[in-house]
């Protein structure tokens, strides 16, 4: 899936327009990858967490000469899977349908009756 398929599934699913769509994903990445400049992390509980990781300086070698060459320290972005993801990826659990906040329930509400007639 592609940035434009996520945002075509996205505007299905919520009902809003790809546009503002679009912009929310946009904004949504413009702030995580911020934060991981400035050496934040970010929690989406039941996702995962973005976070920068530190790679020390190393020897590597150069495949065409094999000969060594130096790879400098760097910093990188990394993603660690939370509990809930890595389970519903290895089929452990079912993704839950999604509704949204002001979306109205579909399902018919059912009552109880009594066999009983009430007495006053």
């Amino acid at each position: 899936m592609n940035r434009a398929e996520l945002i075509s599934e996205i505007a299905e699913i919520t009902g809003q327009p790809k546009t503002t769509v679009g912009t929310a994903i946009n904004a949504l990445l413009h702030s995580v990858t911020g934060a991981l400049a400035r050496g934040e992390k970010v929690t989406l509980v039941g996702f995962g967490t973005f976070e920068r990781r530190t790679r020390q300086a190393r020897t590597g070698r150069n495949p065409r000469t094999l000969a060594p060459l130096r790879i400098p320290a760097s910093k990188v972005p990394a993603f660690r899977a939370g509990q809930e993801l890595k389970e519903i990826v290895d089929g452990r659990t079912r993704q839950k349908g999604w509704s949204s906040p002001g979306a109205r329930s579909t399902a018919k509400k059912t009552t109880k009756k009594s066999g009983k007639a009430k007495r006053r």
